[in-house]
């Protein structure tokens, strides 16, 4: 950790996603509660969530635009910049006239965070040593669980002051920031081959990536499920009022922060399917216990959770950065994001489904199986791809 904070890119490029992760999770709070006061409409803000994570559909093509430039920095300054500017539009919106102003705002909000995690895959290992790239990824994970806790209530305290333009405000100004910090990283680009289409080659030409992308999928998809099922677990198994989700959000944020912190350091003493095998494993523990009636299995639950989870995408991200050549690297980040993400909402829309007709418990027990199954198809060694014509 100490050599990590030593390192002028990582400390700089720690700060962006520190200031940026703060705003932005205010204003994703915010958004929705403003359209909900400006409209009385729950459907109308519950779109705003849709709005905003509706571009990870469309992930792979954002990410093949961003290959096409070998000035990924550029990108990463370009995107705060306007995105700062952008918000600034928020502080027209007077009315429900205007709520379009906020659809449009968080749509382009989507669209910033797909290309910026794409371009960001492609910075990092230029600017930071390959040896220190889980150690980034593992902070940068707990940065932004640990904003969790903290700007939400800063958001809504805001919100209650200076309504929603201020929030903007906040979120503007970060934005801004951020791209002033990613003005100060300094590297130099790895290997970037402009005779290499950039469309060329996909996930499936890494095989071992694939098998790590598939089962993350798979542990995603049971993530959501387990989500839709935290309301049932929380009144039919504990018998609490609904805001002890609170507790267990808690809980598993806690879990989330440890979680980065220890992947950079159990990423260098084992192989990547070891390790994401081994978290997808005790997340599979997880869900089980998610589904016993007590408090101190259901807490624990959420602890493991918390920690298991990040280190799957933590270990993914990483493998990304290691394998893929740059001028791929947005294009499969893209892909990654797709088969990382999307799931999570399958898995919500099917629990929710589940929920009116099958007991809870089985529900969980049948996605800790999955998750077990998805753990030991992951420890399997990966054949070796044999060349064409051989």
């Amino acid at each position: 950790m100490t050599q990590l904070l030593r390192n002028r890119n990582a400390a700089v490029y720690l700060g962006a996603v520190l200031v940026s992760g703060f705003g932005s999770t205010a204003m994703i709070l915010v958004a929705g509660v403003w359209v909900m006061s400006l409209t009385g409409s729950s459907s109308l803000a519950a779109a705003v969530g849709f709005l905003m994570y509706s571009p990870t559909l469309v992930a792979p093509l954002l990410g093949a635009l961003v290959d096409r430039t070998p000035h990924r920095r550029a990108v990463l300054v370009g995107v705060n910049l306007a995105m700062g500017l952008i918000l600034f539009g928020l502080l027209l919106v007077r009315s429900a006239d205007q709520v379009w102003l906020i659809f449009v705002v968080m749509l382009l909000y989507g669209v910033s965070f797909v290309v910026l995690d794409a371009a960001e895959t492609a910075v990092l290992p230029a600017a930071v040593d390959r040896e220190l790239l889980g150690d980034v990824n593992g902070l940068r994970m707990s940065i932004s669980e640990g904003v969790k806790l903290v700007a939400p209530l800063v958001g809504a305290g805001l919100f209650t002051i200076a309504g929603g333009a201020g929030v903007a405000v906040l979120d503007a100004v970060t934005f801004l920031s951020a791209a002033a910090l990613c003005l100060m990283l300094r590297f130099h680009p790895r290997g970037y081959d402009r005779s290499v289409p950039p469309s060329a080659g996909g996930l499936r030409d890494y095989p071992a990536l694939h098998r790590l992308v598939l089962c993350g999928a798979a542990v995603t998809f049971t993530s959501g499920v387990s989500g839709a099922m935290l309301f049932a677990v929380i009144k039919d198994g504990l018998g609490y009022a609904p805001a002890y989700a609170g507790v267990l959000s808690a809980v598993q944020g806690a879990g989330a922060i440890a979680g980065g912190l220890l992947a950079g350091p159990l990423q260098r003493r084992f192989r990547a399917q070891v390790f994401v095998g081994a978290a997808i494993a005790l997340f599979a523990l997880s869900l089980g216990l998610r589904a016993v009636p007590a408090t101190v299995p259901v807490l624990a639950s959420a602890l493991l959770a918390g920690v298991s989870l990040p280190c799957v995408l933590i270990a993914i991200a990483t493998t990304v950065q290691r394998e893929v050549p740059t001028e791929r690297l947005g294009r499969v980040a893209g892909a990654v994001n797709l088969f990382t993400f999307v799931p999570i909402a399958a898995g919500q829309a099917l629990g929710a489904v589940l929920l009116s007709t099958v007991d809870r418990r089985i529900v969980l027990a049948a996605v800790a199986v999955v998750a077990a199954s998805a753990a030991a198809v992951c420890l399997r060694p990966v054949r070796a791809t044999v060349p064409s014509g051989t």
